[in-house]
């Protein structure tokens, strides 16, 4: 768990509260990579769009986005997995 000086450290209420901080920015970053994509006109089929938006893991999240920059199908985003 990553340390804060969140008011009640330690207390299931500062666990809720950072689960929360990491899925607000696993949110951002899922709304990034659908972003890029699609102002690069690539299409976004619906499983795929459905595999990127239930990914909550941030690390996974950091290297689709980058794929994302330069992939030339949505499917790119997902090689070597």
């Amino acid at each position: 768990m990553v340390g804060t000086y969140f008011p009640g450290r330690g207390t299931l209420f500062e666990e809720t509260y950072l689960e929360g901080k990491a899925q607000g920015r696993a949110e951002d970053r899922t709304a990034l990579i659908l972003r890029v994509l699609e102002k690069r006109g690539i299409d976004i089929p619906e499983d795929t769009r459905d595999r990127i938006t239930s990914c909550t893991d941030l690390d996974t999240l950091t290297l689709w986005f980058d794929r994302s920059l330069t992939a030339g199908t949505a499917e790119d985003l997902f090689a070597e997995e």
